[in-house]
């Protein structure tokens, strides 16, 4: 083929690759609100430094009518660009090509990108827009999603996997998001279910639709399938080059250190505003997170989900850290079960990006109940206990006010591995409260007494002075240091630096088994 007309194929190829499903479809796309795959990857990466991969492959298949329907990139669109000058893959799946439906060959292009990331140790972003398995296809797309489940699970922690769901994802499709490190969604536009609202009702004569089924706000609030909801997709992508910033490109670096304009040797006189005289009035710990760390630098995730606990990332000192907090305005900071999980999972993520963790604690104890019980408390606590005894990176620990029984050791405790544990003077460290410790060791004394009230406040104060005062755990090294509530950040930065050169080594072994 001579040089003219080989270029004039080329030219006329690359012009049929890069219009994806045509104008017309193209329109249908924006009518819904939606960009298109190629028009998201433009909005995420650096100004053109995404360079695509294997953008010319083809479906193989051709029953059912799918040799007349062969186009470039098979519905998905692959490669890596920069974000903010760091290298990142990604995969964007075109619903204007055979509705983004996932064949062989479309499953191919996933698989490999991924582990190119991994190979490369870069991260990798997979915008899901799909209209699910291509059923003409036969085995094949399941045997593709099997292939891009195993390569997800491969890649997990060692280098981040970012989902963002920007249209349908229903049936196998929902299994790769859930096996990613975080999984992001815009209402209006994003659905995410194993069967549809047709299906839901065929089987069991509810009758839903699909934004109450599987939308943005069903995911993030109800079963905690995503981390993230936005309003627009412009929202979303800010959130991923925000979040980037923070995280390490693999498992083998640190994440990025960067200058903070905010103070080291600040002090919180706000801290004595925040927390309540009353130590059973709740208080909003996001006001105090706010005050302790570089200003403006917190990213809160799953924040719809299990809002007894509060967990992300912020900067402290110009580092990144992953908080894990108590939350009073729900439950008076109970742990339970969704908690258990949100925070585990948390744990295990920053555990395995070199995250130095720190926790806030005032919890009265694992939440109480028949249905907690039933549910299994005890197996959804222990994940905690797992994910915090199993962490090798620099564990912090403010104690605020309370801290009982089996949720001080999962908060705080310096057997489960904490490397310093700082508390404030208004902090009570116990088996349970005082009130409950007097009735059970003073109860013939409560119960015999003429004037009742009045005897049990008495035992209530001396118990508390005896037992649960911060300077008894002190005394036995188990708090590092009590320390004034307006240092508190001053404290955590130089707690930080120094245990930021923490090494530990556990012992070798294929993996533990997490109390799933």
């Amino acid at each position: 083929m001579d040089k003219n007309r080989s270029l004039e194929l080329f030219r006329k190829n690359r012009e049929k690759m890069l219009s994806g499903g045509g104008k017309e479809k193209i329109s249908i796309q924006h009518s819904k609100g939606k960009r298109t795959a190629r028009e998201r990857i433009n909005l995420l990466f650096d100004y053109e430094s995404f360079i695509e991969h294997q953008p010319y492959v083809l479906s193989r298949a051709t029953e059912f009518g799918m040799d007349k329907k062969k186009q470039f990139g098979d519905g998905v669109i692959t490669g890596s660009g920069k974000i903010n000058g760091r290298q990142v893959f990604c995969s964007s799946q075109d619903f204007t090509i055979i509705g983004g439906s996932l064949g062989e060959m479309h499953a191919n292009r996933i698989h490999e990108i991924i582990m190119l990331a991994l190979k490369n140790g870069k991260p990798y972003i997979q915008i899901n827009d799909s209209g699910g398995a291509r059923i003409q296809e036969g085995i094949l797309p399941l045997d593709g999603y099997g292939k891009i489940f195993k390569a997800n699970t491969l890649a997990s922690g060692i280098i981040p996997q970012i989902s963002i769901i920007l249209g349908p994802c229903a049936g196998g499709a929902v299994y790769s998001p859930a096996l990613t490190d975080f999984t992001i969604m815009v209402d209006g536009i994003s659905n995410m279910f194993i069967t549809g609202p047709n299906v839901v009702k065929a089987v069991t004569g509810e009758t839903i639709s699909h934004e109450e089924l599987g939308g943005a706000k069903a995911n993030c609030n109800k079963s905690g399938n995503a981390h993230f909801r936005f309003e627009t997709e412009e929202d979303s992508f800010d959130l991923i080059k925000r979040l980037l910033s923070y995280l390490p490109s693999n498992n083998s670096e640190l994440p990025p250190l960067g200058e903070t304009l905010d103070p080291v040797d600040r002090k919180i006189p706000e801290c004595l505003d925040i927390l309540p005289d009353n130590p059973k009035k709740p208080y909003d710990v996001r006001k105090l997170i706010d005050y302790i760390f570089d200003e403006k630098t917190f990213i809160e995730v799953h924040a719809e989900y299990a809002p007894n606990i509060v967990v992300g990332f912020a900067k402290l000192g110009g580092r990144t850290v992953g908080i894990f907090a108590n939350q009073p305005l729900y439950f008076a900071a109970s742990i339970d079960i969704n908690a258990s999980d949100k925070a585990a999972r948390f744990i295990r993520f920053c555990d395995s990006f070199n995250i130095p963790l720190i926790s806030l604690v005032d919890v009265p104890g694992f939440l109480a109940g028949v249905s907690q019980e039933h549910g299994g408390i005890i197996r959804h606590g222990a994940k905690i206990l797992y994910a915090i005894s199993e962490a090798t990176v620099p564990k912090l620990s403010l104690i605020i006010r309370k801290a009982y029984g089996g949720a001080y050791v999962a908060m705080a405790s310096k057997s489960l591995g904490y490397d310093r544990v700082l508390a404030f003077p208004t902090a009570e460290i116990a088996v349970m409260g005082g009130e409950g410790a007097a009735s059970i060791i003073f109860k013939r004394e409560i119960e015999s007494a003429r004037n009742r009230e009045e005897v049990k406040s008495i035992k209530i104060k001396e118990y508390t002075d005896k037992v649960m005062n911060p300077f008894i755990a002190a005394s036995y090294g188990l708090v590092d240091d009590i320390i004034e509530p307006e240092n508190c950040r001053i404290e955590l930065i130089r707690s930080l630096e120094m245990n930021i050169n923490k090494v530990e080594h556990r012992p070798i072994k294929k993996h533990g088994n997490i109390p799933l």
